[in-house]
């Protein structure tokens, strides 16, 4: 299942072409509250949400849906400024493209999601084939029949059967199992993404993670694969760790969890336990 939250008819078309073929139901609302009563309604596995709507802008509309979802938000707008991106994975998207993009790269993203945790299970959608469409979005009707390719599900990979550790270290308390957090026994309430990566990083313990390594496992890949990450995906991987700093309250000129290695990518301060 997949809702559509856009305004413009034609990208709203291509989205729902690009999902059906992908073997999701697709409900398309063209507001912002008429995309909140949808995700209420339906429960979809993914949502693609436009920022520049007509009634509420689509950070309120994420905003909104994260009271009460946890449903996979893929952000989609014009804007490239690194404020929106900010603003957009702090209301609660778990990742952001800017327009134009090319439906490939909106169905690895997809993919990618798909293979993480959605709250404590994985959901995904049922489909013998799936498809690969190379034009950019909007896709013109008249560009002939959409070609198959791989499925989205994609091989297990290591991480998926590797043994769910409850992490300690320094006050910081993080159980995969429940996917909760703590900082001297309060909860801290992290998105699905801040979670992986705090539990990436913690599982590295003092070995350097690289911006391009932590954005392969965020879609499920092994480490030192050299697989292509792009410059965005990087900048991703930036704005959730500052975002996961904020919420832990952890100063990066003194850290007492997150380090900053510069010019290579992050690791964790001394004293990570697990057991």
């Amino acid at each position: 299942m997949a809702v559509v939250i856009e305004d413009d008819k034609d990208i709203r078309g291509a989205l729902r072409s690009i999902l059906t073929a992908s073997g999701f139901t697709v409900h398309e609302c063209s507001t912002g509250v008429e995309g909140v009563d949808a995700v209420a309604r339906y429960g979809p596995h993914i949502v693609t949400l436009d920022l520049g709507l007509p009634d509420i802008d689509g950070f309120e509309v994420a905003r909104r849906i994260r009271l009460f979802s946890d449903t996979y938000i893929i952000m989609l707008t014009a804007l490239t400024e690194e404020l929106d991106t900010l603003q957009g994975l702090e209301a609660g998207a778990d990742d952001y493209l800017t327009k134009p993009f090319r439906p490939r790269e909106l169905r690895a993203r997809v993919a990618a999601l798909l293979r993480r945790p959605r709250g404590l299970e994985a959901a995904k959608p049922a489909s013998a084939e799936r498809v690969l469409v190379e034009a950019p979005v909007p896709v013109p009707a008249s560009r002939g029949p959409l070609m198959p390719e791989a499925s989205l599900r994609g091989a297990p990979t290591a991480h998926d059967t590797a043994p769910r550790r409850v992490w300690d270290h320094n006050g910081l308390r993080l159980d995969p199992s429940t996917r909760t957090t703590e900082v001297a026994g309060v909860e801290v309430v992290l998105t699905r993404t801040e979670f992986d990566l705090l539990e990436a990083l913690l599982e590295g313990g003092r070995i350097v993670r690289s911006k391009a390594d932590l954005a392969r496992r965020l879609h499920y890949e092994e480490y030192g694969t050299g697989s292509y990450v792009s410059e965005a995906d990087e900048k991703v991987v930036e704005v959730h760790v500052a975002n996961l700093r904020r919420k832990l309250g952890d100063n990066p000129r003194l850290p007492r969890w997150l380090e900053t290695v510069r010019g290579v990518g992050y690791r964790m301060t001394p004293g990570a336990t697990a057991s």
